[in-house]
């Protein structure tokens, strides 16, 4: 089973893991100089760096590597612990590096207008692979989105239906209208993908959320959601709109330790929150994209 089709496999259905080099070596150890290891998000390997006590180490540093998605150097003295003695080896020194393998970063766009023509260009130079749907057929097309991987110009309801957001995929409404707005956050707070983001001011914010609860959704869905959306950067034009969300989608992405969060709403029942109690965001004024 070859180690690097695995890896491609891994990312095309949208999982994690992570791979395992031995990538240096002093004396004699139970395996060899760039020797790897893949290992899946469900516990499963393929390959091996030796075995025993080692690669048990190893496994389970992949698996935190998965979760911080930050590399790690493991550093193994099998002369001096004596845990590595298993009678197999002459003793030796090995560093092993452990890299995350992640799904691509799969943004889900919902509007074809003037922000989501600029957002699509800039978060797919930031490395977001995009899908784009409009219920517009002259505005969801590929001539207008060409850095999109997919352009759908479909009802959003049957859209969402067939749409399958991960853990990996990000979501950013910015629909022409609240009630499309309202329609897509519905489904999006109820996916498990990593980022939802929502257009529109303080006051289509606050009648959306009370709307959808009214409905029966738990508030605590809306606890994540990031609206109004993207960095407080002061943007005012669709080109700097479309910045403020991908620095936005960035900082998620990479886990910035002090990513601003719409937290004003968290916990707050229907007709309980004042406009005047809502912080102030990028994109605080507009309703909605063309």
């Amino acid at each position: 089973m070859d180690l690097y089709e695995q890896i491609v496999e891994l990312r095309r259905e949208g999982r994690r893991g992570a791979v395992a080099t031995i990538v240096n070596v002093r004396g004699s150890i139970p395996s060899f100089k760039t020797a790897k290891m893949l290992v899946r998000d469900d516990g499963s390997i393929v390959g091996t760096i030796g075995g025993g006590c080692v690669e048990a180490d190893v496994w389970q540093a992949a698996r935190e590597v998965m979760e911080s998605e930050k590399p790690r150097t493991l550093h193994f003295d099998l002369n001096q612990d004596p845990k590595y003695d298993t009678g197999l080896v002459c003793g030796g020194t090995l560093e092993v590096f452990v890299e995350p393998i992640l799904p691509p970063a799969l943004l889900y766009l919902f509007g074809a207008g003037h922000i989501a023509i600029n957002l699509c260009r800039v978060a797919a130079n930031a490395g977001f692979d995009l899908i784009v749907t409009d219920d517009r057929s002259s505005y969801a097309t590929k001539e207008r989105f060409p850095e999109a991987h997919e352009v759908h110009a479909l009802d959003f309801d049957e859209a969402t239906r067939k749409l399958d957001p991960t853990e990996s995929s990000y979501i950013v409404i910015v629909t022409r209208g609240h009630r499309d707005d309202m329609r897509i956050l519905r489904w999006a707070v109820q996916t498990p993908a990593r980022y939802v983001g929502m257009i529109g001011s303080k006051r289509k914010v606050i009648e959306i959320f009370k709307t959808l609860q009214q409905e029966g959704l738990p508030a605590h869905l809306f606890d994540r959601v990031r609206a109004p959306i993207g960095l407080d950067i002061g943007a005012i034009t669709p080109e700097e709109i479309a910045v403020a969300i991908t620095a936005e989608l960035i900082a998620v992405r990479r886990h910035a330790a002090a990513v601003p969060h719409m937290s004003w709403f968290k916990g707050a029942k229907a007709g309980s929150v004042e406009e005047s109690d809502v912080s102030t965001k990028a994109v605080d004024d507009g309703d909605h994209d063309i």
